[in-house]
């Protein structure tokens, strides 16, 4: 199939398709279009405590599976790790260089090889208000990995994750957050929280008065229904109300 045509094919998947059936036999045609085996489409989560609620497809071996939950790898997998600090697709073989390893990671690395899965090339999806995702393309154990092919997984694992967070929202799980909305003076109050600064010191750099920032600080909790400054502040970095950036001004 040229890729021009692979390219239609994944639109079409995002865009029309219906069912979870229907999205892994797409997945399937895809996988092997692309001169993959194995694809594994997932939210980043413990599926063994919310085994419905987030999203995931894949067809890997049936013992790999298992051992996945079991372990609950959902969240430690160093390969999903190694996703959560770049923002484009990258082939396993770079694992080493973007995260630091512990030797449980090459345990699971190395039993992944021992139950068929090679080497291969994930996606990462990054959408604030919910739990971060990807979806990766894997190989036979031994195979080589068709690199050339590597800007067209990319598409394929964008389209293939939006289509999942599409179906999995009609079963009950929210691809978003409730927005707090906060106002501009409460940002900017719960901001120079984020950055170690106290009331007193928050009062001053704004040009208001202590009682004020407090006053906006509590509203702010309040908009996100928590009680608690720390709270407050992993809900605006969650949401992408603040991020790292604002809060080390990099």
């Amino acid at each position: 199939m040229p890729i021009p045509a692979v390219v239609m094919q994944l639109i079409s998947i995002a865009q029309q398709v219906e069912t979870e059936q229907d999205l892994e036999t797409a997945m399937v045609a895809v996988t092997r279009e692309l001169g993959f085996q194995y694809f594994a489409l997932s939210h980043h989560v413990d599926f063994a405590a919310a085994p419905d609620k987030a999203a995931r497809l894949h067809n890997y071996p049936e013992r790999w599976r298992d051992y996945y939950d079991r372990h609950g790898l959902g969240v430690s997998d160093p390969v999903h790790r190694a996703s959560h600090v770049t923002s484009v697709g990258f082939c396993w073989t770079r694992i080493p260089a973007m995260i630091a390893l512990t030797p449980a990671d090459r345990a699971i690395l190395a039993l992944g090889q021992e139950q068929g899965i090679g080497n291969g090339f994930t996606v990462p999806a990054h959408v604030p208000g919910e739990a971060r995702g990807s979806c990766s393309f894997a190989s036979d154990a031994g195979r080589a990995t068709p690199a050339h092919i590597f800007p067209i997984a990319q598409l394929a694992g964008n389209f293939a994750f939006e289509a999942a967070r599409r179906l999995w929202s009609g079963r009950g799980y929210r691809t978003t957050v409730d927005a707090a909305q906060l106002t501009d003076r409460q940002r900017d109050c719960t901001l120079w929280v984020a950055r170690g600064k106290g009331d007193w010191e928050i009062a001053r750099i704004l040009g208001v008065s202590e009682e004020t920032v407090a006053q906006h600080v509590r509203q702010a909790c309040g908009r996100y229904g928590v009680n608690k400054r720390t709270l407050l502040l992993v809900q605006t970095l969650f949401d992408g109300t603040l991020t790292l950036t604002d809060i080390f001004r990099r």
